[in-house]
């Protein structure tokens, strides 16, 4: 039994938490954790093996373009000058990623400028006359043409989401980027980097003396603790505080295979992508590099697209027709909840990226706490 009566119970020890718990210290009220896993961190865990920071939950780099966030983060880490530059392998050729003139002038040897490129393009999106795209197919083909589909997209594409891309609606790609300009710098954003020292020993910083216990199912603890705080945040997933009453939310999860090996250099890049239908894995990580490691070994990691089932991690929600409809059923029942708030990814059925989430659990912060943070 917990003897103590807390301000917060915190359900799940990742990211959010470790901000909405961070601020709330800070105006001296008190929070206890709880998180069914024997570790902190969320999906942003790393353990370290043979002195590498190994993304257990798959690849995590940060970025963001929101100062505040990059502000707030670099209080409990240093950030390393890491840039995603993706591979792409399909067959026995290689392509830059994401789609720019590295990617365009490799695929056509005879494109050298932007304005080639575009031709290109240009000329293989008229070729495939599709009017109103009516599929994920259609949809690619009428913004990219055939070879960079073909090559890049479509067997990706059918192992993420497990279906063929014309079984796919066109909207799950409303854009697909293409760069001309020699850069592979995947993203965008103004920052960019991997905390040094890893995820976890950030998480752990954040989250300061909050008291964690960890291997605890919320259900279980609640039951025996009924009273342990005056409101509950809730970052697990809805439909499983409420019992799936209404139904289960669906998604798809991933499966992960790691092996340490005994050389240096595996592949020379963290991420390299694999494109073909016929190769089970959609990536292989090579956690080092995040870190520029020159550890004797190395350690790989292969990332396999599954279906979800009860039981599974639920990693990406599938916000299709069926589940956005029940999902608002969801909020509905949430709404008349007096204590509990629901957060994160899984309390808000939302992929977030990192600092996206951050940025979410300030929104948070403020409505609990009325602190807001610059």
């Amino acid at each position: 039994m917990i003897v103590s009566q807390y301000d917060y119970l915190i359900v799940g020890a990742g990211i959010s938490s470790a901000v909405f718990a961070h601020e709330a210290a800070k105006v001296r009220k008190t929070c206890l954790v709880i998180d069914r896993r024997p570790h902190i961190a969320g999906n942003v865990y790393c353990e370290d093996i043979e002195g590498i920071n190994v993304h257990k939950y798959g690849a995590h780099i940060f970025h963001t373009s929101i100062r505040r966030v990059w502000d707030y983060v670099n209080q409990f880490a240093e950030f390393n000058n890491y840039v995603n530059s993706p591979v792409a392998v399909y067959k026995d050729e290689l392509y830059n990623l994401p789609f720019n003139m590295n990617t365009f002038s490799k695929m056509w040897p005879e494109v050298r400028t932007p304005e080639q490129a575009k031709a290109k393009i240009a000329a293989q999106v008229a070729e495939a006359g599709i009017g109103e795209p009516s599929n994920l197919e259609e949809q690619a083909l009428s913004l990219v043409g055939r070879d960079v589909y073909e090559k890049l997209i479509k067997g990706y594409t059918e192992k993420q989401w497990g279906r063929d891309c014309k079984d796919l609606p066109a909207s799950i790609i409303k854009r697909l980027p293409c760069r001309f300009r020699y850069d592979n710098n995947y993203f965008n954003d103004r920052w960019q980097g991997i905390p040094m020292g890893g995820y976890t020993k950030m998480v752990e910083a954040m989250f300061g003396d909050t008291p964690i216990k960890l291997n605890t199912e919320y259900r279980e603890f609640i039951a025996q603790n009924p009273d342990v705080a005056d409101r509950i945040i809730y970052c697990g997933p809805i439909d499983e505080f409420y019992d799936y009453q209404l139904g289960r939310l669906e998604y798809r999860s991933l499966r992960f295979e790691s092996e340490i090996l005994d050389e240096e250099n595996h592949q020379g890049n963290a991420v390299v992508n694999y494109t073909e239908r016929e190769v089970p894995y959609t990536r292989i990580i090579e956690h080092k590099h995040f870190e520029y490691g020159t550890q004797p070994k190395t350690v790989i990691t292969r990332e396999y697209p599954a279906d979800w089932k009860p039981g599974d991690e639920p990693y990406y929600p599938i916000n299709d027709e069926r589940n956005s409809s029940l999902y608002a059923q969801y909020v509905e029942l949430a709404s008349k909840e007096g204590k509990v708030v629901f957060a994160g990814r899984l309390g808000g059925y939302k992929y977030y990226d990192m600092d996206k989430a951050i940025d979410a659990a300030f929104d948070l912060v403020e409505a609990e706490l009325g602190v807001t943070i610059a």
